[in-house]
């Protein structure tokens, strides 16, 4: 597994500095630009599992960069090009501290919270009688701090941003309104291709002039789960799984693995076999969003790659 990307150490010109997330590596040029690279690692339960996964990197970035463009008459966002399959490069912006999670359906984190008998999320009610998987009357706004890499983020409501200064009201009514026009288009996309957008989370930051922007990545498996839409409604009448299309197969396997990246608990081993198996269902998440066949980018050697193909769009 040695043609995946899991750490870069560039130092391109003008380089001010570097942030490493759990996934993604962010250098800063001239405190102007950011050269955004998307690593192969794979991230569940905010913990960063030993290996990285084929091609991970590259799907992210394709699908984020495609669902920016496709998006970009409704929300104005960060990026201004992508010189080489894993980059993306954009304006430097100040990001908000907090995550807009939102969720269409009740699955995942709100449906684990559900089963533990909470009924409110994040200071929004859900209704009672429902199933997992079932459809929220209205998509519902479920924010999360942003943390550091090693922390786990955390469920917090409008009302706790707001009295805690994390984000000024007016900014925050118009993280609001684009976190549902996004959700919206992107539920439109997903539709199209025969894909249900369950949830998802959106990231923005501010420019230098003040602008509010999106940044990070849109609509990928990482950030977002999507259910096959044919069967979607037998199934939840018999009471089966959803057919889905996310990294939640990942957080399953390690359930089922004794691991949830609580304290003590280690992550279990993970086989060539069962690595190869996750790249290839990130593949075909790649497939299925975009509606287009997924070609492989030369990894014979990344890093090499990568540095040139970054260091000629900065000329």
């Amino acid at each position: 597994m040695s043609h995946t990307i899991i750490d870069t150490n560039f130092n391109f010109p003008n380089q001010k500095s570097v942030y490493k997330g759990k996934v993604r590596e962010v250098y800063n040029i001239n405190d102007d630009e950011l050269v955004m690279i998307a690593t192969d690692r794979l991230s569940a339960f905010d913990v960063v599992m030993p290996k990285g996964i084929p091609y991970k990197g590259q799907i992210l970035n394709q699908i984020a960069t495609k669902m920016m463009a496709a998006t970009e008459d409704l929300v104005p966002n960060w990026l201004t090009a992508t010189p080489d399959p894993n980059v993306a490069v954009g304006y430097l912006c100040d990001p908000f501290k907090v995550e807009m999670v939102i969720r269409g359906y009740m699955s995942g984190h709100a449906a684990r919270e559900y089963k533990a008998g909470k009924r409110v999320l994040c200071g929004v009610p859900m209704p009672e009688g429902m199933k997992e998987n079932d459809k929220f009357p209205e998509p519902i706004i479920t924010p999360a701090t942003k943390a550091e890499m090693g922390d786990h983020d955390e469920d917090i409501s409008r009302e706790d941003i707001l009295k805690r200064g994390i984000v000024s009201e007016e900014d925050y009514v118009v993280l609001e309104d684009y976190t549902r026009k996004l959700f919206q288009r992107g539920s439109d996309i997903a539709a199209s291709r025969g894909l249900i957008l369950v949830d998802t989370k959106y990231e923005f930051g501010k420019t230098k002039d003040g602008q509010i922007v999106l940044i990070d990545e849109i609509h990928t498996p990482d950030s977002s789960r999507y259910f096959y839409a044919d069967g979607y409604q037998e199934r939840q009448d018999k009471g089966e799984d959803q057919k889905q299309l996310s990294k939640e197969f990942v957080r399953q396997w390690l359930i089922a693995n004794n691991f949830q990246g609580l304290e003590g608990q280690t992550v279990p081993f993970m086989s060539d076999d069962y690595i190869e198996s996750v790249s290839e269902r990130y593949i075909e998440l790649y497939e299925n969003i975009t509606g287009e066949t997924f070609v492989k980018a030369d990894v014979s050697n990344i890093q090499e790659r990568i540095g040139t193909n970054v260091l000629g769009y900065l000329g």
